[in-house]
């Protein structure tokens, strides 16, 4: 059986597509990354070959009538059904959102399965190597992929030590960290102002070295560190 090079360009290219796609998520420290956006570029190019190859179907008419044929009705009702279950597989544990890559393998599983069953055996080969191949192989590129962690700081200081935006930036900035957002709140009372920061780094933060600073300062009265598992 020969693999047709008219079906492989097309899932290269999509899963190139969704690798540079992912490569950006990642590096921004969202979520759904490298493998993630590769799996649902191929599994949309999977399905939408199959649908343009209609002519390779191996499907046969009852004897002295007329079938119409019209995939968007299966492949709509294939994506409902698959939609609720990959909702399943995704939670959300603190500030870390897991089972990304789960859903989008059970996604492109389930596009590999229509292929099997309507006889776009060359696709399906195609489709099946392509996706361990993104779950095995590029685990090992994901790994190594530079990466921007995330992480979330409450600082509490007491009433006339908490520092201004430039020198709570300039702090940070020794831990290797980078302000994207920072809130303000003042307790009733107001003898605390907290600091609430969204910060972000090169990964692998050094969480230890910006606890440290944080525990030295004896105007804080209290602090937070949160990272974001990404």
């Amino acid at each position: 059986m020969d693999l047709d090079w008219a079906l492989i360009w097309p899932v290269l290219a999509a899963m190139t597509a969704g690798g540079l796609i992912g490569v950006e998520r990642t590096w921004h420290g969202h979520p759904a990354g490298f493998r993630t956006h590769i799996l649902v570029c191929l599994t949309s190019c999977l399905l939408m070959l199959a649908a343009m190859h209609q002519s390779t179907w191996a499907f046969t008419a009852l004897a002295d009538q007329t079938v119409v044929i019209d995939p968007t009705r299966m492949s709509h009702g294939l994506l409902t059904g698959i939609g609720f279950l990959c909702a399943g597989v995704i939670f959300r544990e603190g500030f870390s959102v897991k089972g990304l890559t789960t859903a989008a393998s059970l996604w492109v599983t389930s596009a590999i399965g229509v292929l099997f069953g309507v006889g776009m055996l060359n696709l399906a080969l195609i489709g099946s190597i392509a996706t361990l191949g993104v779950l095995a192989v590029l685990r090992l590129l994901d790994a190594r992929l530079p990466q921007i962690g995330v992480m979330d700081l409450h600082l509490r200081w007491t009433r006339g030590r908490a520092p201004d935006e430039a020198a709570l930036r300039a702090l940070l900035a020794d831990s290797a960290l980078k302000c994207v957002q920072i809130g303000h709140v003042l307790s009733p009372d107001g003898q605390l102002h907290e600091h609430h920061i969204k910060a972000r780094g090169r990964m692998p933060l050094d969480i230890d070295h910006l606890v440290r600073q944080l525990s030295a300062n004896t105007g804080l009265a209290g602090f937070s560190v949160l990272p974001r598992d990404n």
